[in-house]
């Protein structure tokens, strides 16, 4: 098997923090949001984990540098974005027919079983129930547990399967035709070659699709909600037990990074403080501090703090 992991946008909702740097590498509960999602998937020991990358893309490349543990990786350059269709196009060419493909969108964060790919026989969609289908890509299912069809937010209602952005292709052969056929005909939703177009494509052509649940799926695309997945994440991450400093309380969950000097300071909950930082006369909760800042006397909440 291998992992393609597409971590080309820009992250323009999470400006200013995503100026220097592509949204993956935003800093949440003492990792990067790319190590949560590749910690996760490499368990299935992946013959090689493929980067599409784009924006920042040099960023990527000296990140996966101290990342030996992630065994073969690959980067592949997105120059000019057209839809997460051609995204993926990019990475087949390294990729055989016969070896299966695990696509997982990397901004995104999720809760799900990812050891029944081992023995999986077809190809899956992760998906998890929502309230409100309409704001989503949504998988119709038939009487057999089939995938009979996917629609892009249905004004009515035909399905409440959200598709989560996480693709297991086992018939990788008639995905790169379906793209293909997508690119050569310039076939476009909303400007753009999706991989949702070619996964109906594959369908259509008989390829046998099921889903598979999402226990919880956490977004990370705006401050809010990055904010939100921080603090359910640090229930699994957190190390404030190993922190002791008189005149400091901490009120878990709370990671505090490497080298951190707290002086005088009240810290939680759900706040995870990078490496380095220096932090005095600080009241601060749920909230991010990027490595290497510091802060004097205030109150710190529902933000994220960077240099």
């Amino acid at each position: 098997m291998k992992i393609v992991l597409p971590v080309a946008g820009n992250g323009l909702r999470l400006r200013p923090y995503t100026e220097d740097r592509p949204k993956c590498l935003l800093p949440l509960a003492g990792k990067t949001i790319i190590d949560w999602i590749v910690d996760d998937a490499i368990r299935l020991k992946p013959t090689e984990t493929i980067f599409i990358t784009g924006y920042k893309a040099e960023k990527i490349d000296e990140f996966l540098k101290s990342k030996p543990e992630w065994g073969a990786v690959r980067t592949v350059l997105q120059s000019d974005p057209q839809g997460l269709g051609e995204a993926i196009s990019l990475s087949l060419p390294y990729i055989n027919d016969d070896e299966p493909l695990l696509i997982i969108l990397g901004d995104t964060l999720f809760e799900a079983d990812l050891s029944i790919l081992k023995n999986a026989q077809e190809n899956i969609l992760y998906t998890y129930k929502v309230e409100d289908p309409k704001r989503f890509g949504v998988a119709v299912v038939g009487e057999g547990g089939c995938i009979e069809r996917l629609v892009e937010k249905p004004q009515e209602f035909v399905s409440d399967e959200a598709i989560v952005g996480i693709y297991y292709i086992k018939d990788v052969k008639a995905l790169k035709e379906s793209l293909k056929y997508l690119m050569d005909n310039n076939i476009r939703t909303k400007g753009e070659f999706q991989l949702t177009d070619a996964l109906e494509r594959m369908i259509e052509m008989g390829c046998k699709f099921r889903t598979a649940p999402v226990s919880r799926w956490l977004d990370c695309g705006l401050v809010e909600t990055l904010l939100d997945t921080n603090a359910h994440v640090l229930k699994k991450n957190d190390n404030s037990k190993e922190f002791s400093q008189p005149g400091v309380e901490i009120i878990p969950p709370c990671f505090i990074g490497k080298n951190a000097k707290i002086h005088g300071c009240k810290i939680g909950p759900f706040v995870a403080i990078g490496e380095d930082c220096e932090l005095s006369g600080v009241e601060i909760r749920d909230a991010i501090v990027w490595n290497g800042v510091k802060i004097s006397n205030g109150i710190v909440k529902d933000t994220v703090v960077h240099k």
